[in-house]
This record gives C-alpha cells, structure tokens and sequence, in this order.
C-alpha cells in the first residue's frame, strides 16, 4: 500500500487520513480536514488556529466541535449556527469521525469545500 502522505487528498479515505497521523506534518488538504488531523494529534491549538481564521461552513462545524472538546458549550452552539448546523450533542470521536468521512468524501467527489447556500 502507498504511504497515505503520498497518497492525493482526493483519493484519501479515513483510514488513509488516520494513517497519515503517524507522519510529523499533515497532507495537503483543506483547513477544516487539517484542523481535524492536529485535533486527532491532541494539537488542539494548532486546530484551532487553522479554523480561527476561516468562514467556509466546514472550518465551523470543526471550530464548534473544537469548542466542544474544550468544554465551552456557549462557544460550540455560537459555531454551529454560524454553520447552520444543529449542535451536536452525540459522543465527541463519533462527530469528529463523521466530520472528517463527510469533508473527505466530498474531496473525493470533488466538491471541495462545502460552501454556504
């Protein structure tokens, strides 16, 4: 199998994304999927300085989801609804892995970055 830093963010599936976590710096891909790959690393700073800066529905719903790790609640409901998503309230690795399946798939089909509507 290719090393997953090889491998072209849009041929990249999860298990290729948690592969590459091994490696010292993130593949290539959109802030919000970069973001996801510190927060698996515990590099919860680094996540959020990527999403800070953002305003693509994808770099919010992980910057509400980082607010949730971190416990701020009012900050996460805050993020959501700039995204347009409900808050989330299901266990934090189950949303963090629906986050980074969605945003990779949609890479994959060559959506891109999910803007607004």
């Amino acid at each position: 199998m290719r090393d997953a830093r090889r491998k072209p963010a849009a041929e990249m599936d999860l298990e290729a994304f948690r592969q590459s976590l091994r490696e010292a710096q993130p593949p290539a891909l959109p802030p919000a999927l970069r973001a996801l790959w510190h927060l698996a690393r515990n590099e919860w700073d680094a996540a959020h300085a990527i999403v800070q800066g953002q305003s693509d529905r994808d770099s919010e719903r992980v910057h509400a989801h980082l607010h949730r790790v971190e416990g701020d609640l009012p900050n996460a409901r805050y993020w959501y609804a700039r995204a347009s998503t409900e808050p989330q309230t299901g266990a934090l690795d189950e949303e963090w892995r629906a986050l980074a399946s969605e945003q990779l798939a949609a890479l994959a089909g060559g959506a891109g970055t999910a803007q607004r509507d």
